[in-house]
């Protein structure tokens, strides 16, 4: 079952259940998925579907920075709940551990190509590595922790 199928499931369930709150956040997820949908002019990949939920995080994680900064705790809450929503739909997230072998793994292998030892400058090089090996194993990882993780790992 594709990620828009079980969107579409699970608002006929909000609807039933009259759970307001769930229903407008599912038909705010359908509608970016079918907005994506129609500017690509044919039906969306799973991944182009995971795309669009993690943009979609993305856009909720910084309004809740910028509500918790100008102390509108209720509207920081709201965004929250509409982030742990959306995030039922997303692959299980890796952990620092799983992210840490695989980034020691990519400059390990770096190291191997090239005869010496990656350094800082190396970054681009390392990011575009991990990012595909992450994407290769199926998992999903905050961008942030990568590169926080891999500019950790390129300074030793």
């Amino acid at each position: 079952m594709s990620v828009s199928e079980k969107i579409n499931a699970d608002i006929i369930t909000a609807m039933k259940a009259k759970e307001e709150h769930r229903l407008t956040t599912l038909r705010m997820v359908k509608s970016a998925l079918k907005s994506k949908e129609i500017d690509k002019r044919q039906p969306l990949t799973e991944q182009e579907e995971l795309a669009v939920l993690s943009t979609l995080l993305k856009q909720r994680r910084e309004s809740v920075e910028s509500f918790t900064k100008g102390n509108r705790p209720e509207l920081a809450a709201k965004e929250q709940t509409e982030i742990d929503l959306i995030e039922t739909y997303m692959p299980q997230a890796a952990g620092e551990e799983q992210i840490r072998e695989i980034v020691v793994a990519a400059i390990a292998h770096m190291a191997g190509e090239n005869g010496s030892k990656p350094g800082p400058r190396d970054m681009g090089a390392a990011m575009k590595i991990v990012q595909q090996r992450i994407l290769a194993s199926g998992l999903r990882a905050d961008g942030k922790l990568v590169s926080e993780l891999v500019k950790a790992e390129l300074a030793k």
